[in-house]
């Protein structure tokens, strides 16, 4: 296993092999004031179909990750966003693709939730309701409990 890197599905082959681009993600993790965040499910016919994700999408040539991130918020389920904040970076080993998730807090918004893309949403707080889950969110999951266990009074 490369160190930095999550493996995810290590049994199935890699398409396009060792030497792949890396396809550049942003990705919103959307907080309500009561702590719940939002997972989406992944759309009909895409790979991971209906596993849970926090919502996103690839940077088209020239795009920032704030750029790309609210451009895809507003494709995917309606709504614009207020301040983007940088949080985290992840490499994800996917079989389909070598993914670098770009995890971007957001605390402000406007707009309804519309799923454009026939996929669900769900509210959650640890542990998460939903599943499956896709492996580059799992990481998320635990960095929330890091920061809720420190969060704690001692």
């Amino acid at each position: 296993m490369t160190a930095g890197v999550l493996i995810a599905d290590a049994s199935q082959p890699r398409q396009g092999g060792v030497s792949r681009p890396v396809v550049e993600v942003a990705v919103g993790v959307l907080i309500r004031p009561d702590g719940r965040f939002l997972l989406t499910s992944r759309p009909p016919g895409k790979v991971y179909e209906g596993y849970w994700e926090f919502p996103g999408g690839k940077l088209e040539a020239g795009e920032s990750v704030e750029i790309a991130l609210r451009r895809e918020l507003q494709e995917e389920i309606g709504i614009t966003i207020g301040t983007v904040q940088p949080w985290k970076v992840e490499m994800v080993d996917y079989p389909h693709a070598l993914v670098r998730l770009n995890f971007c807090k957001v605390f402000e918004w406007s707009g309804e939730l519309q799923m454009h893309e026939g996929q669900s949403f769900a509210w959650q707080s640890l542990p998460v309701q939903v599943k499956p889950v896709l492996p580059g969110t799992v990481p998320v999951l635990a960095w929330f409990r890091q920061e809720s266990s420190m969060a704690l009074p001692r």
